[in-house]
């Protein structure tokens, strides 16, 4: 039987704006080469890193909890003129995250 990865905790924060900063940056540079630049890519980053920084704020250090905070809070946003959904936000996200913390997407490992 195959062993379960084991969740991924971050540091606690330690720089709220420099954090949210680097995420927001970060996601808007990733989906501007992922499709296209689209002026919403600068919103969705926004709203995202927003939703991000406020889950840390509150002690939310598990990436799995916050994945799943984007994906439920991101719901209410209009994705019409985007190519992207709330599960490729938060999916880029945590993605983003773990290349910064150098863990392996593929199997959890660092």
């Amino acid at each position: 039987m195959a062993e379960a990865i084991p969740p991924i905790t971050l540091p606690p924060v330690d720089g709220a704006e420099q954090e949210k900063s680097w995420l927001k940056t970060t996601l808007h540079q990733w989906l501007d080469r992922e499709f296209l630049p689209e002026a919403i890519n600068e919103t969705i980053a926004e709203r995202a890193a927003q939703i991000y920084m406020r889950q840390r704020l509150e002690g939310e250090n598990d990436l799995g909890s916050l994945v799943i905070a984007i994906v439920t809070e991101m719901q209410a946003f209009d994705f019409s003129e985007s190519f992207y959904s709330e599960f490729a936000i938060a999916n880029a996200v945590s993605d983003l995250i773990l290349d910064s913390l150098g863990i392996d997407r593929c199997c959890g490992a660092s």
